[in-house]
């Protein structure tokens, strides 16, 4: 099975609690693992708490990561740091799934990590 949704961003450095969406993705009766991945080299995915204050240390963390310029690959198209930066979060990630819903742990949340927005972001779940 495989699923896609769209995300629209507003910012240029945004995490977003993405998590309902890939529970809406899942088969209802489906057993195993899924793969949450992002199709973009600008965006990220992770599991993390999404209380807002952590989703804005989140942000501030990957921003300060990473210089804004400086890079070579902005002689092409400027955003060197937003790859740069979406390559230390990762474009997936392997979740558990019962009975058709993701076996998160109490606070975990699926995020996506824009890096280069505002845009519309399109991620893939997928299961076996």
């Amino acid at each position: 099975m495989r699923a896609t949704f769209d995300v629209r961003t507003e910012r240029r450095l945004q995490v977003l609690d993405v998590t309902d969406h890939v529970a809406d993705a899942l088969p209802a009766d489906y057993d195993g693992v899924c793969t949450v991945f992002s199709r973009h080299t600008t965006t990220g995915i992770c599991v993390n708490e999404a209380e807002p204050r952590l989703l804005s240390d989140i942000e501030s963390m990957v921003k300060s990561s990473v210089s804004d310029d400086g890079w070579r690959h902005d002689e092409l198209d400027g955003n060197a740091d937003s790859h740069l930066r979406a390559l230390l979060v990762g474009n997936g990630v392997s979740i558990p799934v019962v009975a058709g819903e993701l076996d998160l742990g109490r606070w975990q949340s699926v995020l996506l990590v824009e890096c280069d927005g505002p845009r519309t972001r399109t991620v893939t779940v997928a299961t076996p």
